[in-house]
């Protein structure tokens, strides 16, 4: 269900048959219908057949039949028909990007399901809305609801739900850079597909494995893999995972460095892309191939290329694929020093990624534009939006990104003679790329452990040739040591202070950055034991914030205006929650969330959010009056708050994040999102534990969304 997105390092692909065996099975079912009678069978047929023509990418066509068949089987009140078509309705909308109109389908068939007590359909709805959810970017809930669908299809023998199940599984941990857990799922898919004697999916399973193995940064693995999907692709007739095993080993290639095989591959994969009609994988293809072009300095051929990715673009509903093309354009105008149509390009990627919420696309976006700017030395521009992006990429926590920011930073505050600032520039860029080095680290370790469940037989072999050479060392330092007598002794001990002072150095800075972002109690545990342990709090108090009409504000404000701002109020809530002992947990664009009663509980967090928010109120009042002497717009705050139990605990495993789950969670932000502008909106749970130490006004029951009518207060 994974839509293809082009100029991604090739994500992981669902093509279960060939072209060949799809029109065969096609041609059978159309015969069949036209002898058909208007009953059940037929409803059966027609879903059949737009099952087939979903895998043909023939989306139209296959929402045309799907409405056919749904139309007669309300006709006959034949509900698993109706539920089937639902279904098949949502996967064509899935593929299709249209994401919310695809849930809408699914819930709906799930409620037949359910009410039928039909397990397969229930266990197709799971899958499928898991991948809906991989999406948008919810791999907890993709992963929650994937592992029903694959737990539901093993118990009633469904293969294919389970199979899908599994990658789903494999995809979600894969986009969080969980990628253990990726391949631990990608290898059960291996291992049952081996079991089914299911080539196609064998082969899949394959390139999945060398996707991950790639984007660990682990190539010669990630070619292995490859090749070896490829080699059973071309066994079995698999045009469809050919071309793409040739397009993956092409991106491999690029990114080694060596252009020239790069681009034979990529051709390769585009001529057979062609030849099935393939239109996302020519898109792909078309992208790659114009970035060797671009990088071999071949401006005009690389222009060509995204040109017509644009073009096949323009007939597939894929916004993102879209917005990276078209910075692509930009990057080449840049090459070109055509800096005019470049920012014009940049400014188009980043409204079409605005639409998408894809934040990663912002940010490179904006530091495109600044980069622009630096090099027209319009320096005053270029710093607003690398600001910007600074500020947003620290928000996502993309390392990769804050780096890169940092890296032109550096250059822009050197070329303005602000050279502390851009010395700050170069050592923050230091310790990201340190940071990054480290993360490279675990991942090889990663790669260590799964080349080891792999090839134990090799692995063992290499334990004890390592263990042999370890004595072997250690025997030579004895003997050295007896020879080297006491002046050895002096030498070793004085590099072992200096070490140990400079260990120790690092050893803080890396304490500090490690308490920034999490709590202290919670770091400690992770320094002590190298993980830390989800926690329940019976009561704990959640707080949350954001500004009305902040999107029309935005837009009226520079980034840098719009990036300041936000860092000043924020910077002010930090302080005012730090005094009351509350916990920050993240900001998500303008909406702020903190909770009071955690990591360590106590019995005042209520009294303490509230005051903090009373506090946060004021703060508010005095900033907005400042903002209309200047003549600025004012930001007007709602805040919600609601008291409850939560599970806290660390999300991830390559940038650590601190987060709570719960409904309490959920309902705080309901207070949020039903209250008024300056004004703390509590619930029923919190009154009952500051009615004393506050003066409340009850609201009534109001409304809230997926919750009912819940009593609400507003605080004085």
């Amino acid at each position: 269900m994974k839509r293809i997105l082009p100029l991604l390092l090739f994500i992981f692909c669902f093509l279960f048959f060939t072209c060949k065996g799809q029109n065969h099975i096609i041609d059978s079912l159309k015969r069949v219908l036209k002898s058909e009678k208007e009953d059940t069978n037929k409803v059966n047929t027609l879903n059949s057949l737009s099952r087939q023509l979903i895998n043909l990418n023939k989306f139209d066509t296959s929402l045309v039949v799907s409405n056919q068949a749904l139309v007669l089987s309300g006709k006959l009140g034949y509900e698993n028909g109706r539920g089937f078509s639902l279904n098949n309705i949502g996967v064509c909308n899935d593929y299709q990007g249209n994401d919310t109109v695809a849930l809408k389908y699914y819930t709906d068939a799930m409620s037949i399901f359910q009410k039928t007590g039909n397990k397969r359909g229930e266990a197709s709805i799971y899958v499928n809305s898991g991948a809906i959810y991989i999406n948008i970017g919810n791999y907890q809930k993709a992963i929650e609801n994937s592992l029903k669908g694959l737990t539901l299809s093993k118990e009633i023998g469904y293969e294919a739900g389970y199979a899908n199940g599994l990658q789903n599984v494999a995809i979600a941990y894969f986009k969080q850079g969980k990628y253990t857990k990726a391949l631990e799922y990608d290898f059960k898919s291996l291992d049952n597909n081996q079991k089914n004697e299911n080539k196609v999916g064998y082969a899949h399973n394959l390139c999945n494995i060398g996707i991950v193995y790639a984007d660990m940064g682990n190539f010669p693995r990630a070619l292995e893999y490859y090749y070896k999907s490829l080699a059973l692709d071309q066994k079995i007739g698999n045009k469809y995972g050919a071309a793409y095993n040739y397009g993956a080993i092409g991106s491999i290639y690029f990114l080694q460095g060596n252009n020239q095989k790069a681009l034979e591959c990529d051709l390769k994969s585009l001529n057979m892309e062609l030849e099935i009609g393939d239109k996302n994988g020519c898109i792909n293809n078309y992208g790659l191939i114009g970035e060797i072009y671009q990088n071999e300095g071949n401006l005009s051929g690389a222009m060509d290329c995204f040109n017509k990715a644009l073009a096949l673009l323009r007939e597939t509903p894929n916004s993102e694929g879209m917005a990276a093309t078209i910075a692509l354009v930009g990057r080449n105008y840049f090459k070109a020093r055509d800096y005019p149509e470049a920012l014009e390009n940049f400014f188009k990627a980043i409204a079409i990624s605005k639409e998408t919420g894809n934040n990663k696309g912002i940010v490179d976006n904006y530091a495109n534009i600044g980069n622009c700017y630096a090099a027209q030395k319009k320096y005053s521009l270029a710093k607003a939006y690398l600001d910007s992006a600074l500020y947003l990429s620290k928000n996502t926590g993309n390392t990769l990104q804050i780096e890169t920011v940092y890296f032109s930073l550096s250059g822009v505050d050197s070329a303005t003679g602000d050279y502390k600032a851009a010395w700050e520039d170069n050592k923050n860029y230091m310790i990201c790329k340190d940071n990054i080095d480290n993360e490279k680290i675990v991942q090889a370790e990663m790669n260590y452990e799964f080349d080891r469940k792999t090839d134990s037989a090799k692995a063992a072999q290499d334990k004890l040739n390592v263990m042999a050479l370890k004595e072997k060392q250690r025997q030579k330092v004895i003997k050295d040591s007896l020879w080297g007598g006491f002046s050895v002794m002096f030498l070793a001990a004085g590099v072992f202070f200096i070490q140990r002072r400079r260990i120790s150095k690092e050893k803080k800075r890396s304490d500090d950055l490690l308490t920034n972002i999490l709590p202290k109690e919670t770091a400690d545990e992770l320094k002590a034991t190298g993980a830390a342990k989800a926690r329940s709090f019976d009561m704990v108090t959640v707080m949350f914030t954001d500004f009305k009409d902040f999107t029309q504000i935005s837009e009226t404000l520079s980034p840098a205006e719009l990036v300041n701002d936000l860092h000043t109020i924020f910077h002010a809530f930090d302080n005012i929650i730090h005094k009351h002992t509350i916990e920050k947990i993240k900001t998500i664009g303008d909406s702020y969330m903190a909770a009071g009663g955690l990591p360590i509980p106590n019995k005042t967090h209520a009294k303490d959010v509230v005051s903090a928010a009373l506090k946060i109120v004021k703060f508010m009042e005095a900033h907005n009056q400042q903002r209309m002497k200047e003549g600025k717009p004012v930001f007007e705050i709602r805040i919600g708050i609601n008291s409850g139990p939560v599970v806290a605990g660390i999300v991830g495993i390559k940038k650590f994040a601190y987060d709570i789950w719960g409904d309490t969670v959920n309902l705080a932000s309901r207070m949020e999102s039903s209250g008024e502008p300056g004004k703390i909106n509590i619930s029923g749970s919190t009154y009952e534990l500051v009615k004393n130490d506050f003066n409340c006004t009850y609201r009534g029951k109001i409304q809230a969304k997926n919750k009912g009518e819940v009593d609400m207060y507003f605080v004085s």
